[in-house]
């Protein structure tokens, strides 16, 4: 078999860099398959749909995965298996972005069952690969013959020293003040999502424009690709079964009751959901009464009935001007909030606009408390991290309660970004930080509720962040063919749904901190896009209004009982002695002051953090670590502890982990046959430092001259000194003869008890 010649186009990013597009090579029994790369980062895109929609489905089952392989960037996997497992949060997060994007893409009436791969197969460590996951998934489809209304790319736009940059690297993200991802077709943006440094809304949409413009030449690229792959003609299918006079039937008879529930201006979410199922209901009864329960066609009715009510909710907006809950367009919920609501946390806060609630907490933690990050790109720790939580009760929903959805790991990012610029730097703040947000009641906007919330358990636990961060929901309705437009402030779940846009921008009083928008139509302008960030602007103040009625500025102080950090820095050189060998002496700091301690190394110097409930804890464990630090002087007097005897003199502990020799002759005037005439273990005693012994650094110390010298005394002739020196040396080799001794006859007495267990 002959080696395959791909098919390949390249798009020129413009500064030097090109993008590749390769099919025909790889994965050939996919529907479609190709392989994007850049330098030397390369992904694997495929795509696969069922032939045939599984019987009742009336949506669009799309699958995306994106993974990261580790052997791409030359490592082992973490864990006790050493294999990929689930997927992390930072490739669900891009399995999202590619997402969002292709689905508004695939024809209505299309329902098999789809499924998108992307894999990372090869990395240099700085390209990008998420900002070339959405060209190459969409690539996929241009050269396969699934049914879509592509091709669509993505592209990164960062802000770097005031430039903008396409596809920025790893590096060049660090330095910028705008990081936006935007997906797009030739002719209208789909997708944003992105964090900033406080920008205006004028700077992001210019950021935006610049991207789009680096997307159309990569359509270009599919749409050769496809014609070249004869792929332009797709395949042929039939997923709906349709009867026209059933949808005219509907839309006569029930088009006024729907309308009168729609106008009713109820503010209740399940009285309305409950009122607009009772018309679907009373019509299926007398229809059931007609013709029989076999003959009617619930599932026909369920359809139908969906897009009346959602042509007559969208003709009350642009008709009218009202809203489901009697609302006007720009007009923002009721909110009330509340902080310090949960007396055991470390701060709290409660956020509720409309039938919107989230409950947020916040903890402070050690160094040790920090996410560790180990992805394939990506690895460290991070000290702010944000949970979002979405259980069914907060919808009403009978259902139980699993693990962690892609929607509550989405939604907790976009409010992960949208605050965490406004979190002190670590030198101000050298706590670990987590916020939760728990979603109790939800009906639009509650990544937003988040953001809101997390603001004020921040302020209220004590944490002086730069600024208040509040979000905003947009929403948009347009007419199907014709120009009339109307954009909505703080949308409901219903408005979302039934509307043409999900547009969430969050950002303090001076600028934008993170946006996030899925658009459901094609064609809207930038003019659009321009009114509904100014509107959006509009109602983010006004939530900070409200938000500063109930807390203006963080509270000057942690709570009572928040843990405390207290830091010190030390030489590098006196890390290992604070930690011990094998993490003996930090340990034994720990568990006498109950404390929990931390280093790490900064350059030349260590960054020591000690972290209780107390202040005498942390006092104490301070005093150790000083005295471990501390560089003895000489001549300097101590009070120290007796840890040992010794024929030959005591072992004094001057300093915590320093002990000095307080020879025989050093301990009193006069001579002494033993130690333990003046001395024994644990006695604390106060003595001088009189030498260092150069090399070893081993310190001399000296009780005797901290005594009156006894009148008369002469010093002892050199002889007797010697003396004195040959019986130590003698008694030294008695104990080692009589230790020998014994270690011999303890091997034999081993060697004994083994033979009489062998016997």
């Amino acid at each position: 078999m002959s080696k395959p010649t791909p098919i390949t186009r390249s798009i020129d990013l413009g500064d030097g860099r090109e993008i590749k597009i390769e099919t025909g090579k790889l994965a050939k029994q996919a529907d479609g398959s190709v392989v994007v790369s850049m330098g030397s980062t390369m992904l694997l895109a495929t795509v696969v749909a069922a032939k045939q929609a599984k019987e009742d489905v009336d949506f669009m089952p799309l699958s995306v995965e994106y993974r990261e392989k580790y052997a791409s960037h030359g490592r082992f996997p973490g864990g006790f298996l050493k294999r990929e497992a689930r997927p992390s949060d930072h490739e669900v997060l891009i399995s999202r972005l590619v997402d969002r994007a292709l689905r508004p893409l695939f024809p209505e009436d299309f329902h098999a069952d789809t499924f998108v791969n992307v894999s990372l197969i090869s990395a240099d460590g700085e390209t990008m690969p998420d900002a070339m996951a959405g060209l190459a998934a969409s690539a996929a489809l241009a050269v396969s013959d699934i049914p879509f209304h592509g091709p669509i790319a993505e592209a990164r736009v960062a802000r770097i020293n005031g430039e903008f940059k396409v596809n920025p690297t790893f590096s060049e993200l660090k330095e910028a003040d705008i990081d936006i991802m935007v997906g797009a077709t030739y002719d209208n943006i789909l997708m944003v999502e992105g964090e900033m440094k406080e920008v205006s809304e004028e700077e992001m949409l210019e950021a935006i424009k610049l991207a789009h413009e680096a997307i159309k030449p990569m359509c270009t690229a599919q749409k050769e690709l496809e014609q070249e792959c004869g792929k332009a003609e797709k395949r042929e299918y039939s997923h709906e079964e349709n009867d026209a006079e059933l949808k005219e039937l509907i839309w006569k008879e029930l088009k006024a009751g729907c309308e009168k529930v729609a106008a009713s201006s109820n503010n209740d979410k399940h009285a309305r959901t409950e009122a607009f199922a009772k018309v679907k209901e009373a019509f299926i009864e007398k229809q059931i009464e007609e013709k029989g329960e076999e003959d009617v066609n619930t599932k026909l009715i369920d359809k139908y009935y969906h897009d009346l009510e959602k042509e007559v909710v969208r003709n009350l907006i642009l008709d009218k001007g009202e809203r489901l809950d009697g609302r006007k367009t720009d007009e923002i919920r009721d909110i009330w909030c509340e902080v310090d609501y949960l007396p055991g946390a470390h701060g709290s806060a409660l956020f509720t606009r409309g039938e919107t609630q989230s409950l947020t907490t916040v903890t402070l933690g050690t160094k040790l408390d920090e996410k560790q990050i180990d992805e394939v790109l990506n690895q460290g720790s991070e000290k702010f991290t944000l949970h979002y939580n979405f259980p069914p009760f907060s919808t009403g929903d009978a259902r139980p309660m699993r693990g962690t959805s892609r929607r509550e790991v989405g939604h907790g990012n976009l409010a992960h970004r949208a605050l965490k610029r406004m979190v002190p730097d670590p030198a101000d703040l050298p706590y670990a930080l987590r916020i939760v947000s728990d979603i109790l009641e939800s009906n639009g906007s509650s990544s937003m509720a988040t953001v809101c919330a997390g603001t004020l358990a921040m302020m209220d636990a004590g944490i002086q962040i730069s600024k208040p961060v509040s979000g905003i929901a947009m929403g948009l309705i347009t007419e199907k063919d014709g120009d009339r437009f109307a954009v909505l402030s703080d949308i409901l779940g219903d408005e979302d749904h039934l509307g043409d846009m999900d547009f969430k921008v969050t950002g303090t009083r001076d600028g934008i901190t993170a946006t996030q928008m899925d658009i459901k139509v094609e064609g809207l302008s930038y003019d659009v896009l321009a009114k509904a960030l100014e509107q959006a602007k509009t109602g983010r103040l006004h939530i900070l209004d409200v938000m500063a009625e109930t807390l203006a500025e963080p509270n000057p102080e942690l709570k009572p009982h928040a843990p405390r950090i207290e830091r010190l820095e030390i030489d590098k050189e006196f890390i290992g002695a604070i930690i011990g060998p094998g993490g003996k002496v930090i340990q034994e700091i720990q568990a006498t002051t109950g404390t929990t301690i931390t280093i790490e190394e900064e350059g030349n110097k260590g960054l020591v953090d000690v972290f209780a409930s107390n202040k005498n804890s942390i006092d104490a464990a301070m005093a150790r670590i000083k005295g471990i630090i501390a560089v003895p002087e000489v001549d300097t007097l101590y009070d120290g502890v007796v840890k040992s005897i010794q024929p030959y003199g005591a072992f004094v502990e001057i300093l915590p982990g320093k002990d000095g020799l307080l020879h025989i002759s050093e301990i009193e005037w006069r001579r002494l046959e033993k130690v333990e005439e003046v001395l024994k273990e644990g006695d604390k005693i106060q003595v001088k430092l009189i030498g260092v012994e150069p090399g070893s650094g081993k310190l001399k110390l000296s009780r005797r001259a901290l005594l009156p010298k006894p009148e008369g005394y002469t010093e002892p002739e050199r002889r007797e000194r010697g003396s004195s020196q040959n019986r130590d040396n003698r008694d030294r080799r008695d104990n080692r003869d009589r230790r020998d001794n014994r270690d011999r006859r303890d091997n034999r007495d081993r060697r004994d008890h083994n033979d009489n267990r062998r016997d």
